[in-house]
């Protein structure tokens, strides 16, 4: 229990039992609800940027290292498949250290992977400063994370969609603004190509410095305070690391949302780092107007997976958890069938392009409605089960290139194809994911449990009477909302 003398901080905005902000106003930059929003996706944002930095001057780094194929997907797995690990080591550290360090720190840890590309000579060099600098997409855990515990069930969909949409739109930005970048270093350089990218890399670098150090002071953990003053002070529990992975690895829907997951972010990832040189090699055309069109895909984080959050937030309005779920199922069965649409409009160009932005609307939608299931998923164990379900968004873009896009016997618009049909498949794992206070997709909720489930399932008898459970109980009872609307009373409908 927290002792007398801990006093929360007085909020001057709409706040619920646990200090979380019950709206998003993405105008404001107060402190701590919106200014931690801010360096959230700003973060995130940075370490997209980076990680994709090499996707739009693919053509001309592998004629400068003479690299294959397999080089580049190689090359390109390591940039998604290393930050696997890292997602999950995050989800602890978070729910242990808090998200500020966490984030902070991962960009700051990160930069001189980038700094180090100018010096690459060799495809392996390549491929570890990759690695290296893809190590940085564990800032979404954190980002998530975050959002989760700074805003209330009302509006957790939008805020950690917005956030995470806006930091994903780097994934676009870098498709177009790398290339601007090398040109303009090609010009510093008396068109020397393969000096002018090497040089670029300078920028995304600096970017993780400042972001990382912006992060770092500008942020707070908690709506009440940073990490170290709430177990300072007796107003958080001091977590275990084994005992907080074990509540969330016994937690089967947790990793129903992992598969899932897997086949939204991850077709993401995997369209960042194929469909410049797709579009460059299908339809023969320039470099930069293969930047711009690839994208195109990535913008539509700008308000697509808002669009997501805001659904699922609706659902959750109209039709409590079980609103959710089928929000999610929607969105992504339709991410499989649009994908499927963009492989078969392989011989025109203009008809591509329609498809991809359709296909990308419904990723980037998906992602969203996810992490409006996500914070539901645990309370105790939240950033566990973040790290492990951002995770699953990295695993999946691993699975997709290195079955789809590394074998030259297999046709990039044959992968896509390939890809869409397996959306469609790994998506019906959202029809088993069931909370017994609320129900699934198809069964209703158990008439004798309620929300306190929540403390039951992760707390100790003797863990409850010491009060360790006191936090979650106020999770609980804000979570009424998510509850069909026949079961619930007449403030929770509001």
């Amino acid at each position: 229990m927290a002792p007398k003398e801990f006093e929360p901080p007085v909020h001057t905005i709409p706040v619920d039992s646990e200090n979380k902000a019950m709206s998003l106003n993405i105008f404001s930059f107060q402190r701590p609800h919106h200014m931690s929003f801010h360096m959230s996706w700003i973060g995130f944002f940075i370490s997209f940027v980076s990680t994709f930095a090499a996707a739009p001057m693919v053509p001309v780094i592998r004629e400068d290292l003479n690299m294959t194929k397999p080089d580049l997907g190689n090359a390109a797995l390591a940039s998604i498949t290393g930050t696997i690990i890292c997602r999950v080591l995050m989800g602890t550290f978070v729910d242990l250290v808090g998200p500020r360090i966490g984030l902070g720190m991962i960009l700051l840890v990160t930069a001189p992977f980038c700094f180090a590309m100018p010096f690459v000579s060799t495809a392996s060099g390549f491929l570890v400063c990759r690695l290296g600098i893809g190590l940085g997409l564990a800032t979404f855990v954190a980002c998530q994370f975050w959002m989760s515990v700074m805003f209330n069930g009302k509006c957790v969909g939008i805020a950690n969609a917005t956030a995470a949409g806006w930091g994903n739109l780097g994934g676009g930005v870098t498709q177009f603004v790398m290339p601007l970048v090398y040109a303009g270093m090609l010009k510093a350089t008396e068109e020397r190509a393969f000096t002018a990218w090497r040089w670029a890399y300078i920028v995304p670098g600096l970017a993780h410095l400042l972001g990382g150090m912006g992060v770092m002071f500008l942020g707070q953990d908690l709506p009440d305070g940073n990490y170290k003053l709430m177990h300072t002070s007796g107003a958080l529990e001091k977590k275990s690391a084994f005992q907080v992975n074990m509540i969330g690895m016994k937690n089967y829907r947790m990793w129903c949302m992992v598969a899932t997951y897997g086949f939204c972010f991850g077709v993401e990832l995997t369209m960042n780092n194929i469909v410049a040189s797709y579009l460059y090699d299908q339809f023969d055309v320039d470099l930069a107007i293969a930047g711009v069109l690839a994208s195109c895909y990535g913008l539509m984080n700008l308000f697509a997976r808002s669009v997501g959050g805001l659904a699922s937030d609706w659902a959750s309005k109209r039709f409590g958890m079980r609103g959710r779920l089928w929000c999610l199922w929607l969105w992504q069965t339709i991410e499989g069938v649009m994908c499927i649409f963009m492989a078969l409009a392989k011989d025109d160009l203009a008809t591509t392009i329609a498809m991809m932005v359709l296909f990308s609307i419904c990723v980037q939608a998906s992602e969203g409605a996810s992490y409006g299931i996500v914070p539901y998923i645990t309370r105790r164990a939240l950033g566990v089960a973040s790290g492990f379900i951002g995770a699953g968004g990295n695993a999946g873009s691993t699975i997709c290139i290195a079955l789809f896009f590394t074998s030259d016997s297999i046709e990039t618009y044959d992968g896509i194809m390939y890809m869409g049909i397996t959306i469609i498949a790994v998506t019906l794992l959202v029809i088993p994911i069931h909370f017994p206070m609320w129900g699934s997709m198809f069964l209703g909720p158990n008439d004798s449990t309620e929300e306190d489930y929540y403390i039951k399932n992760d707390f100790s008898a003797e863990e409850i009477k010491q009060g360790l459970a006191a936090p979650v109980q106020k999770f609980c009872n804000n979570a009424h909302m998510e509850r069909p609307p026949s079961k619930r009373t007449g403030s929770e409908s509001a």
